[in-house]
């Protein structure tokens, strides 16, 4: 029982952390530009916004759109957690099940927003059916590293105003360093099973 309680332990760690931050945010900070804190120098800020949709503001082009993809996310997040249960059962690599435990909280912590932001800081759009599974996502890490005009000339962003580094929080961070970790140490992971020979086998396949 203690496996499991120690890696989901890490996914509500991650989860409550993410919401303190996110509490602190809103009641503690102006909204916008406003509110702006530089912390170094003017790359690295926190800057309270919200999303409304999907990473780097995306959307479900349909009125109850966003209550689709929160409940998509609701049956996602109960998968991972079978998944993140089966591994621990299977004794996976530990860093491996770390990661898959900081993905499910992380993802946890956007879905809480998801689901309840809507009427707990009645965050939803103007134009929402319903505040349940409506609630704008909470934003704050802003790495500034450039900001401007791009050229009409370049695809999808040209002729708008826009920042090259999109604002994120511990949530989309933790599901960052997760994915990041097992993608780079991937083989170490899943090491390819070869087939191994006694020495009267090998001497026979030459």
């Amino acid at each position: 029982m203690n496996k499991y309680v120690k890696y989901f332990g890490i996914a509500l760690l991650v989860i409550a952390i993410d919401q303190v931050v996110k509490m602190l945010v809103h009641f503690q900070m102006d909204f916008g530009t406003p509110g702006q804190i530089p912390i170094f120098g003017d790359w690295f800020k926190l800057h309270y916004t919200t999303n409304p949709g999907m990473a780097f503001g995306m959307e479900l082009g349909s009125e109850y759109g966003k209550m689709i993809l929160t409940s998509f996310r609701l049956v996602a997040m109960v998968g991972i957690g079978y998944y993140l249960a089966h591994i621990i059962e299977k004794k996976n690599h530990p860093v491996y099940i770390l990661c898959i435990a900081m993905i499910l909280g992380g993802a946890i912590g956007n879905l809480v927003d998801s689901i309840f932001y809507g009427v707990w800081l009645d965050n939803a759009p103007y134009n929402a059916p319903t505040a349940w599974f409506h609630g704008q996502v909470v934003d704050m890490f802003y790495f500034d590293i450039w900001e401007g005009y791009v050229p009409e000339w370049i695809p999808l962003w040209g002729g708008s105003y826009t920042a090259l580094w999109p604002i994120f929080n511990v949530a989309d961070a933790s599901i960052f360093i997760g994915v990041a970790i097992i993608l780079i140490f991937q083989n170490r992971f899943f090491p390819d099973k070869k087939e191994e020979h006694s020495p009267e086998e090998v001497e026979t396949l030459k």
